[in-house]
């Protein structure tokens, strides 16, 4: 009877475990979708430029994609319970001084240091699980739940934030984090098992990771100033160059590294290369369209954080359906056709969004542009993690889902980047609403050319139409990954 007694705590602990990672989970979601809302309250607040503003979002997403592959290594080598502990305890400092933030300068840099919480926290999260869960029926389910989570977050963020921002101000988007923080902090000892991975331990390619990061952020200060500077001045230059030059010198340190942060013969696979692409791709479209129509909602329409959080999260509730239908689809149809289909739908929701007017409404020129867009995000999304991560060897799986995941939160940044510079550029003075307007609906044009973009990346590197089927992290066979839009 002690045995049973003892295999049924054990179960219940596990149960317990998952429930305190999606949590985890949650908040970090949580946390990248709500400030979307917030921003357009909080940068007044804070004296910031829409150009300043947009670091607040670009911050996180460049740190967190830049240092995610960095983080689930050095949870694999200094132990996965401590290293998420560590991540949780700098997620609650973030978010700390990003509610207390007093000028543009702390709430960036307090963004940055959550996005590293970020990079530490969701991947070891995820490798925890797949260490508490035996291969089965319970680790699929488990799978399931993190998941659901996923998608529940992104709607959730978009709610919650609006709320908060309305009801108790912008810094309580940030201040709801700490609660779940602290006790995530308190239960993680006793529900979670410490472990490592085993055998000869690799090298951490930090030089990697710092040097790629260092070019995302020249790359998008040269895009966010070029309207300020000038596209052909010469700082505008300067950064463009340097941004190439630190590219080269990753490549060079790939090259050389023992254990490369992205090793080059894995993303030299055309199928890889263009499933991560197109992520990037749909990255831009998707975080550049979330913050150009919250902007165009709150502050040209006058809606109120709370009533547009509840109108805009109709977007990735139906991104949430859509990608489980996109993996059926994908074993019937192959990729290419389904990626295509997608970027189809990505573009033709932000063409419907172009044509808004200074006096619209949500019904008559919003509602049907998020209801394009959302499916066509979702199931893209599947479409091109099966890109990505089929046929990969078992021993690169998990470098390469690393990539896949850090694609879509660098194409945010971009995306977010390349939107506030075309706004900026085309809002002429004095710019009140009408000028503001024409700068969104340019901002909205850029995200069409973003899923064009994606298109010829899917008609150049996706070739063939052969079905896919995805493989999981420890090489088995799975259909089930819905990697939702808007994530972390």
């Amino acid at each position: 009877m002690s045995h049973l007694q003892a295999a049924g705590d054990a179960v219940r602990f596990r149960w317990a475990a998952l429930v305190l990672l999606c949590a985890a989970n949650f908040a970090v979601l949580l946390d990248s979708q709500s400030v979307i809302l917030a921003l357009p309250s909080l940068a007044p607040d804070l004296g910031m430029a829409p150009a300043d503003a947009q670091w607040v979002l670009s911050a996180k997403l460049i740190t967190f994609g830049g240092l995610l592959i960095l983080g689930g290594r050095a949870a694999d080598h200094f132990g996965r319970r401590r290293v998420f502990v560590l991540g949780t305890a700098l997620f609650l400092v973030g978010s700390v001084l990003c509610g207390l933030a007093w000028s543009p300068a702390v709430i960036i840099a307090a963004r940055a240091l959550s996005g590293i919480a970020a990079a530490l926290m969701v991947p070891t999260a995820l490798s925890i699980l797949m260490n508490t869960f035996p291969e089965g029926k319970s680790r699929n389910t488990a799978l399931a739940g993190w998941s659901g989570i996923g998608g529940i977050g992104a709607t959730a963020g978009l709610l919650v934030g609006g709320l908060l921002t309305q009801t108790l101000g912008w810094q309580w988007v940030f201040y709801v984090n700490v609660p779940i923080a602290v006790l995530v902090m308190l239960l993680a000892p006793v529900l979670l098992r410490e472990s490592r991975a085993s055998g000869k331990r690799r090298s951490q390619d930090v030089a990697g990771a710092v040097i790629s990061t260092l070019a995302l952020v020249a790359i998008i200060l040269a895009v966010v100033q070029a309207p300020v500077w000038g596209w052909t001045s010469a700082p505008t230059l300067i950064l463009f160059v340097v941004a190439a030059a630190l590219l080269a010198l990753f490549v060079a340190v790939e090259k050389r590294s023992a254990s490369p942060l992205v090793p080059l013969a894995l993303i030299r696979r055309p199928a890889l290369a263009g499933g991560n692409l197109v992520t990037v791709a749909m990255g831009m479209a998707a975080f550049g369209l979330s913050v150009t129509i919250s902007m165009y909602g709150q502050v040209v329409l006058g809606y109120s954080p709370l009533e547009f959080g509840v109108l805009q999260s109709v977007m990735p509730t139906l991104a949430f359906f859509g990608a489980y239908v996109g993996q059926a689809v994908v074993t019937r149809m192959g990729v290419r056709p389904v990626v295509a289909a997608c970027l189809v739908l990505l573009g033709a929701g932000c063409l419907l969004l172009s044509q808004v007017p200074v006096d619209g409404s949500y019904g008559a020129d919003i509602l049907w542009g998020l209801v394009v867009f959302g499916p066509g995000l979702g199931a893209g999304m599947a479409a091109a993690s099966v890109a990505a991560l089929s046929r990969v060897p078992r021993a690169d799986s998990g470098a390469a889902s690393g990539i896949n995941v850090a694609s879509f939160q660098i194409g945010g940044a971009l995306g977010v980047a390349v939107v506030t510079s075309v706004s900026t550029s085309f809002t002429a003075a004095p710019g009140g609403p009408a000028e503001f307007t024409t700068g969104l609906r340019a901002a909205f044009i850029a995200c069409v050319v973003f899923a064009v973009i994606g298109l010829g990346v899917t008609f150049t590197l996706l070739k063939g139409n052969k079905k896919r089927h995805l493989h999981s992290i420890d090489g088995q066979d799975r259909g089930d990954r819905p990697d939702l839009p808007l994530a972390g």
